[in-house]
C-alpha cells in the first residue's frame, strides 16, 4: 500500500504541478470509508474477517494493474487515476476494519500490548521499503511500483486467509437482520465511552492539521531540490522512525502512564512537523520525519491497543469501522487540507500551520479529555472497566 500511494502522489504532481491536486487524492480515496460507514462495519461482524479482507486486498490488487496499464499509456491527464484510485479506497473500506478486528483473536490472553507493537513494527517497515523501493522503481519506469505493489495485494490476500485464531469470532446472529441501527452502533458505542471517543477523536484532529507527508512530492521538488530517489527515501524517512520506535515497543511495550504518554507523542508529532515546514535542509527534513513518524508509532501503538481492549468482539467490526473513517479522516482528508492550505499559503507556512494547530489540539484534549489523560495502565481501559455514558438509541 505504501509503496503504490509513493508513486501514486509522485505521478499526480509530475503529471498536474498540483499541491491543491494532491489533496484531492487523498479525498478520493477517504471519500468511500465515510459514505459506506453503515456497511463496512456490519459486514466484518457478520461474516469472517479473514474472508472479508481476502477479497479486499484482491480488489486492491486489480485497481494496481488497472494503475500499471494506465502508466504504460504516458498519460498527460491524472483524471482516470483519481477513479482508479476511489475504486482501490472502496476496496480498502472494507479491508480495514475487517484487518483491525483480527488481533484479539491472535493474541494469547494478556498479550494484546505485545501482539499489537509486533503489528506496528511490522505495518512500519512498509513504510520504509515501500516508498524507498517506490522511488528506485518510478526512477526506471511509472508502471513499476504499481506492479510491484499488486504482487503484494495478492500475496496479503492469500496470507491472511490462512492466518489461525486462537478463539472464534463472536459474529452478528443471523437472527439479527441487516438495519441501518445495527450499523451505526459502533459510533453509538465510540460516542457513550470517553476513552474510546478522546483517543480516536485525537488521532483525528491532531493528524488532520499535521498531513505534510502528503505535500511531500512539493516539499521534494520545490524547497530541497531532491530528485526521484532522494523524494523515495525522504517518503522512506517516516518509515524509518517509525519502524525504530515501534521495534522498541516490542520489546519493552509501554506500561505505564499511558494516557500522559499518548498526549507527548502527538504534541512532539506537532513540534516536528513545524520544524519540516521551517527547514530546507534536507537532512533536518528527514530527521523531522524520523521524528514525527516515530512520535506517531508509539500514538498509534497506544491507541490500536485500547480501542480493542474496550470493546466488546461481536462490535469490533463496527467500532472498527468508525475508526477506520477517523483515521481516514486524519490521513486522506488531512491530506486534502494540506494540499488546499498550500495553494492559498505556500509549502512551508501550511505546514508549519498544521503543526502549530496540532499542539493546540493536544492542549485542548488534556483538559477535555481527563479520563484518557489519566489512564495508568491498559488493563484500566477493558471493557469490563471502561465507564459508559448514556448515549440516546436514535443517537
Amino acid at each position: 500500500m505504501f509503496l503504490q500511494a509513493a508513486a501514486l502522489g509522485k505521478h499526480v504532481y509530475d503529471i498536474t504541478d498540483s499541491e491543491f491536486l494532491l489533496g484531492m487524492l487523498g479525498l478520493v480515496e477517504f471519500a468511500p470509508a465515510f459514505l459506506l460507514l453503515p456497511v463496512t462495519g456490519s459486514v466484518a461482524d457478520r461474516f469472517d474477517r479473514r474472508r472479508v479482507a481476502a477479497i479486499g486486498l484482491s480488489v486492491e490488487a486489480i485497481t494496481a494493474i488497472a494503475f500499471v496499464l494506465y502508466a504504460l499509456t504516458d498519460p498527460t491527464s491524472a483524471g482516470p487515476m483519481f477513479l482508479i484510485a476511489a475504486v482501490f479506497g472502496t476496496a480498502r473500506a472494507f479491508v480495514s476494519p475487517s484487518n483491525r478486528a483480527i488481533p484479539p483473536l491472535v493474541a494469547p490472553d494478556g498479550g494484546l500490548a505485545r501482539v499489537m507493537a509486533v503489528y506496528a513494527a511490522t505495518w512500519q517497515i512498509g513504510l520504509i521499503a515501500g516508498p524507498a523501493s517506490s522511488g528506485l522503481l518510478y526512477d526506471v519506469s511509472p508502471a513499476l511500483p504499481y506492479g510491484a505493489a499488486a504482487a503484494f495485494f495478492l500475496l496479503a490476500a492469500i496470507t491472511i486467509g490462512t492466518v489461525r485464531t486462537r478463539r472464534p469470532q463472536i459474529r452478528t446472529s443471523a437472527d439479527v437482520q441487516p438495519s441501518f441501527h445495527h450499523a451505526l452502533e459502533g459510533l453509538r458505542f465510540i460516542r457513550g465511552r470517553p476513552v474510546l471517543f478522546g483517543a480516536i477523536a485525537l488521532d483525528m484532529f491532531a493528524v488532520l492539521f499535521g498531513g505534510a507527508v502528503a505535500l511531500l512530492p512539493a516539499i521534494a521538488e520545490d524547497r530541497l531540490g531532491a530528485g526521484n530517489v532522494g523524494y523515495g527515501w525522504l517518503r522512506a524517512a517516516p518509515g524509518i522512525g517509525a519502524v525504530v520506535f515501534a521495534a522498541a515497543m516490542a520489546i519493552r511495550p509501554i506500561r505505564r502512564r499511558v494516557g500522559r504518554a499518548l498526549l507527548i507523542v502527538v504534541a512532539v508529532f506537532g513540534a516536528a512537523t513545524v520544524v519540516l515546514g521551517l527547514t530546507r535542509n534536507y537532512a533536518i527534513a528527514f530527521l523531522a520525519l524520523v521524528v514525527l513518524a516515530g512520535a506517531d508509532a508509539i500514538s498509534v501503538f497506544i491507541r490500536t491497543t485500547i480501542v480493542p481492549l474496550a470493546t466488546p468482539d461481536d462490535m469490533r467490526g463496527r467500532v472498527s469501522a468508525v475508526e477506520n473513517v477517523f483515521v481516514g479522516a486524519s490521513n486522506e482528508v488531512g491530506a486534502f487540507e494540506s494540499g488546499v492550505a498550500s495553494s492559498l499559503l505556500g509549502v512551508g507556512p501550511a505546514v508549519v500551520l498544521g503543526g502549530v494547530v496540532t499542539m493546540g489540539v493536544v492542549a485542548v484534549w488534556s483538559v477535555a479529555f481527563p479520563a484518557l489523560r489519566d489512564i495508568d495502565r491498559f488493563e484500566d481501559v477493558d471493557v469490563g472497566h471502561v465507564r459508559p455514558i448514556p448515549v440516546p438509541a436514535d443517537g
